[in-house]
Order: C-alpha cells, then sequence, then structure tokens
C-alpha cells in the first residue's frame, strides 16, 4: 500500500473511530439527562396525600397555574401516593353529600358519612426565600433574568442577576402535626436544555392537570424542574419512613360517657386501678382484649377498661 494510501486510511479511521465515541458519549448524556428529567415512580404507596396551595400567592404574578396542580401531577404519575383531592373536587362531594343529607338522591346511592378517607399527609409546595432584608415577608431567590420587567416589586427579593428557581416540598403529618419531611429544590436556566432533550414538557401533561404555564415558558420550566428535583429527593426520604403512617400514629383519644373503672388486667375480676367518671379522657395504647382496651389516663395510670363505658373524643 502506497504512503498516501496509508496516510488516507489511518485519517478515516481515526474519524470513524472519534465518530463512535462521540456517539456513545452523546448516548450516555442522553441516557442522564432522559433519567434526571423522569418523575420518579414507587412500587408501593407511602400513604394517602393531601396536596394544598402556599400561604401567600407568588405564582399568578409570573403567569403561573397554582403549585399544588404540578405537585399533583408528579404525584399521580409516581404512584408514590394516594392522591385525595382537598380544592374543587372535595367542594362538589360535600354538595353531593348535602344532597343526600336532604333526601334529594335516589335511594341507593350509597353516598354518606364515614367514606371519605383521611389523608395521612398533607404536603405544601413554596419557595425558599432568601432575602434576609424582608423578614420572611418576602419571596426571593426566583428566576433572576426569567421574569418580566417590574415583577420583582411586586414578588420581592427577586435578582435578576439570577437565572435559577429554589423550592421546597414540605410534608406534614395529620395525625402528630410532626414535620416529618421537607426537600428542597433548585435549578437553572442551562437546566431547560435537557429537561426539553428528555421529553419531560412534551409528555407531563401540565396543561391538562391545570398546571398551566409550566410547560409552555421559560419561568415555568424553571419552576416544574426545581420541583421535580424537590418531589425526587421527597420520595427517598419517605422510603426510610414507617410504611403504614396509621400504624404508626398513636390512637386516638377517648372520652368517658359512662362511670366505670380501670382495670390491671383485660379481666374485670382484676383489681381496680381507679374508678372513672364521665368526661375523662383516655389514651388507648393500641392493645385490645374484646371489647377491653388498654388506656392511659393523664396522670399516668395505665390499665384496661371496657369499650362499651366510651366514645371517640371530639
Amino acid at each position: 500500500m502506497s504512503a498516501p494510501a496509508r496516510t488516507l486510511l489511518a485519517t478515516f479511521t481515526a474519524t470513524l473511530l472519534a465518530s463512535t465515541v462521540a456517539a456513545h458519549a452523546e448516548t450516555a448524556q442522553q441516557q442522564r439527562t432522559k433519567e434526571e428529567a423522569t418523575i420518579p415512580k414507587c412500587a408501593k404507596k407511602y400513604g394517602t396525600l393531601a396536596v394544598v396551595e402556599p400561604e401567600k400567592n407568588w405564582w399568578t404574578e409570573v403567569g403561573l397555574g397554582s403549585p399544588a396542580a404540578l405537585i399533583k401531577i408528579y404525584v399521580n404519575q409516581s404512584g408514590c401516593f394516594t392522591l385525595l383531592d382537598r380544592g374543587k373536587g372535595m367542594a362538589a362531594a360535600q354538595a353531593e353529600r348535602a344532597l343526600a343529607g336532604s333526601g334529594e338522591l335516589r335511594g341507593g346511592s350509597n353516598v354518606g358519612k364515614g367514606q371519605v378517607k383521611a389523608a395521612d399527609y398533607v404536603l405544601v409546595p413554596d419557595l425558599v426565600s432568601k432575602n434576609n432584608n424582608a423578614g420572611g415577608n418576602q419571596i426571593g431567590g426566583l428566576l433572576g433574568g426569567l421574569l418580566p420587567h417590574g415583577a420583582g416589586a411586586i414578588l420581592g427579593g427577586i435578582s435578576f442577576k439570577k437565572k435559577t428557581a429554589d423550592v421546597v416540598l414540605t410534608v406534614t403529618d395529620v395525625r402528630s402535626s410532626e414535620q416529618v419531611a421537607m426537600s428542597e429544590g433548585h435549578s437553572t436556566k442551562t437546566d431547560l436544555g435537557w429537561g426539553a432533550g428528555g421529553g419531560f414538557f412534551s409528555g407531563g401533561g401540565f396543561a391538562a392537570g391545570g398546571a398551566t404555564g409550566y410547560a409552555d415558558t421559560e419561568v415555568g420550566q424553571v419552576v416544574s424542574l426545581a420541583y421535580l428535583a424537590a418531589y425526587k429527593d421527597l420520595v427517598d426520604k419517605f422510603a426510610a419512613l414507617p410504611e403504614n403512617a396509621k400504624a404508626e400514629a398513636a390512637q386516638q383519644a377517648v372520652t368517658m360517657a359512662k362511670p366505670g373503672r380501670m382495670y390491671a388486667s383485660a379481666s374485670p375480676k382484676s383489681a381496680v386501678v381507679r374508678p372513672l367518671d364521665p368526661g375523662m379522657m383516655l389514651y388507648p395504647t393500641g392493645q385490645k382484649d374484646g371489647p377491653m382496651w388498654e388506656v392511659e389516663d393523664e396522670l399516668g395510670n395505665k390499665g384496661w377498661v371496657s369499650s362499651l363505658l366510651f366514645q371517640l373524643s371530639k
């Protein structure tokens, strides 16, 4: 083979090798970005969840829908929680129940009391405030450079030199009022490339879920990716929490409806710990033996009481 031919072959081989490496690198990058812009999936549910709006309405000033609607989309598509409606759907359901209570619905409609599921957790989506001079009353650190001119005067604490969103998800246990999880999410304008590349904004169903503006505006896309990062972190944290929030919670308090006695064991023939008067509040431990429940009183006495003598405290 002549020298020119060998040179041409070497050049072709090097070019082919470089193209192959670049192709593999691009594929790996595409896989990474696709994974980053994917809503997490759960094999099991961590409980029932109600999503409520934050106290301060900041989203209308930037032309977005409620962040609660965006989080509901993530929850529905992830399968990590059973989503409960505490908004317009609940209001419509209450109207139906009012019709049932007034006798307007047909017989056999099976609409009545004791059917509504209780929420194990309440989730609030909000922004991270970074304005130290605002005393916590203004919103800061949101999408500097992406907001329309003058929006900073409305929202307060906006840095137009930044193009970022910092958000927070806070989850509270309904029974204990304990804040069981908090996760923050951060996104920048540069993240929009991999978000769009992964097909996130085209397949998220934002508009159908009521999360208007999050898929078709730059400001909405940055916020949605920040909330996605926070939601992923939240799901990871829930993996370390008890599987059954209801089982882990303390039993609901009861109130004596009739006079009775607290016994040392589940047998009424056992020693009497103390007499109990109507109106006294007791705290079940969760131990039961037939109609007898183990309880504690407000003085720390522990014993057994017949459940026929008390009712759930209101």
